[in-house]
């Protein structure tokens, strides 16, 4: 399928590693011109070497400042802005009741997954807006939807992620600019691996996604053959959400 890409540009968060690089690497080869944006400098240069002329933006997205100046430098080079992929996130304490975790840890998550993505999209708005058809996808979690003991900060980041692409689309329609998440379950990133340990992942008695998986969805949503798709969540979770706990 021809997904239209060819010629448009992005602009994707958390492109170091993980999803982030994949879904760079994955718009990349569908002909879009990419700014790469994230805090780790070396990682994000590793990830530029397998785009065409990328634009590569070092910067921390809980940084108002940084983000302003990072999103008007991808903008300026870019020649305009037809795709936002926010893939920017960070667990926090794993494992954790909230007695045990201090209010700075709690903020410290909610700062990257929930406002660095609102400080990303809120200053990239008004070039997307131009755009003829522009798309917002966030990467979310499955833990916006389930839980597991001992990650409270990230179940409630990701809800509020999912909800805030929700009432973004809403505010935004008639525009043209779209706004989705993507909601996967165990992806084998270096952050799930840091988080499960990587002994996790050597005969895994759970399903487990690649960040390639992500990055294809995260690619169609940013397509125009998916302009009917909007305000909507795709959870990637193998069909577990969709499970009874009924005993039969």
């Amino acid at each position: 399928m021809d997904l239209q890409l060819n010629g448009t540009t992005a602009l994707i968060t958390g492109a170091a590693g993980g999803i982030g690089r994949a879904t760079a690497w994955a718009l990349a080869a569908e002909g879009v011109r990419v700014a790469l944006l994230d805090r780790d400098g070396p990682a994000l240069a590793e990830t530029a070497e397998g785009c065409v002329d990328p634009v590569v933006l070092v910067a921390d997205v809980t940084d108002e400042i940084e983000v302003a100046g990072a999103v008007d430098a991808a903008i300026r080079a870019l020649g305009g802005l037809d795709a936002v992929v926010c893939c920017a996130g960070v667990s926090g304490p794993v494992g954790a009741g909230i007695d045990e975790i201090s209010v700075n840890e709690w903020n410290a998550v909610f700062a990257v997954n929930v406002t660095g993505t609102f400080l990303v999209v809120s200053h990239a708005l008004p070039a997307l807006r131009a755009a003829a058809a522009a798309s917002v996808v966030l990467i979310a979690s499955d833990s916006a939807f389930v839980a597991s003991a001992g990650m409270v900060p990230y179940c409630a980041s990701k809800a509020a992620l999912v909800q805030f692409g929700r009432a973004l689309s809403v505010d935004l329609a008639g525009t043209g600019v779209r706004v989705n998440s993507v909601a996967p379950s165990i992806v084998d990133t270096p952050m799930s691996r840091g988080d499960l340990g990587a002994e996790a992942f050597a005969d895994p008695a759970f399903p487990v996604q690649t960040a390639q998986d992500i990055a294809s969805h995260a690619v169609y949503l940013v397509s125009p053959r998916s302009r009917a798709i909007n305000g909507t969540t795709v959870l990637s979770d193998f069909g577990y959400s969709a499970r009874s706990g009924f005993p039969a």
